[in-house]
């Protein structure tokens, strides 16, 4: 059920994102808006990217195969990862392109269309920030997290330009007129500088992930559990091991069991502690790689 709220969801992404890139591409090209052609621009990358995350989110649900034994969960930051450099190269760009049209002394913008696309995209985005943000309450998708926190940096800088564009609409009646050719420009730049923490931000997390990088709740949850069995069990010691890819957590516990222990206590006493300790985890079994080995040898730790 999870899966399919989930692929669903990105669905509806996918096709609201295909509207406003349409509308920012048609609205940019009848305004002159450079900041509006990227915003279309933005969201068509980002349509792509969110088709790609549904292709792979179908994937991750998939049974492990004889060439991916682990499973298909690796694919999930490797995409975050690519859909975050390429909107952070595209960001980087178009700021480029601000800075050079500020120097060149800006252009002339037709600020009626420009205002009015800044209205529907703004109420699409929260509207459909909201809506994830519900959907994602309830299953915890890194996708669909990612995807919300976009919605909403969205429908901020957008409304953003509702105010900057009804100042310009004003200041074109005044004798500050000959500012308004550098609105767009500058606007460009603003919103390229607020858009890029975003996608590093999504590079960032994604790369932890590809790195194995043991996530610090997990690996602290896998502690707490743990030092309650080796109080009640009277174990020698333990090693721990926690890594997450997408939605797949990975957990090895290798716990050294007392000589006394390891001759007294059967299969059946392992395995009821091996419940125990996965019971005590708050990660859901079809999400995760749990491995529980006992030893009373010291050199297989």
């Amino acid at each position: 059920m999870d899966a399919r709220l989930e692929q669903q969801t990105l669905k509806r992404s996918i096709l609201a994102t295909l509207c406003v890139s349409l509308l920012g591409i048609v609205f940019g090209l009848i305004s002159g808006s450079e900041s509006i052609l990227f915003d279309g621009m933005f969201s068509a990358i980002d349509s792509v990217m969110s088709a790609l995350s549904l292709f792979v989110a179908r994937l991750a649900m998939r049974e492990s195969s004889d060439r991916f034994q682990h499973g298909f969960w690796h694919l999930e930051p490797l995409v975050a990862a690519l859909n975050g450099a390429i909107l952070t190269l595209l960001c980087l760009y178009a700021f480029l392109n601000a800075v050079q049209g500020i120097i060149k002394g800006g252009h002339a913008l037709d600020f009626g269309p420009a205002l009015g696309y800044a209205v529907v995209v703004t109420v699409i985005c929260l509207a459909m920030y909201r809506m994830e943000r519900r959907v994602n309450a309830r299953i915890d998708s890194v996708f669909i997290r990612i995807d919300a926190q976009s919605w909403l940096m969205a429908g901020l800088i957008t409304s953003t330009l509702i105010v900057a564009f009804t100042l310009s609409l004003i200041i074109e009646q005044t004798v500050w007129a000959f500012y308004t050719p550098y609105v767009d420009v500058v606007l460009l730049a603003i919103l390229t500088l607020c858009f890029l923490p975003v996608p590093i931000g999504i590079v960032v997390r994604a790369m932890k992930e590809v790195l194995l990088i043991a996530p610090r709740e997990l690996d602290q949850q896998v502690h707490e559990v743990m030092a309650t069995i080796m109080q009640r069990e009277g174990f020698r010691h333990y090693y721990s091991h926690v890594a997450r890819t997408g939605r797949g957590h990975f957990i090895e516990i290798h716990i050294l069991t007392t000589p006394e222990f390891a001759a007294r206590e059967g299969v059946a006493s392992l395995d009821e502690i091996r419940a125990r300790i996965g019971a005590a985890l708050d990660i859901d079994p079809q999400n995760r790689w749990f491995t529980v080995c006992f030893t009373a040898d010291e050199r297989w730790m």
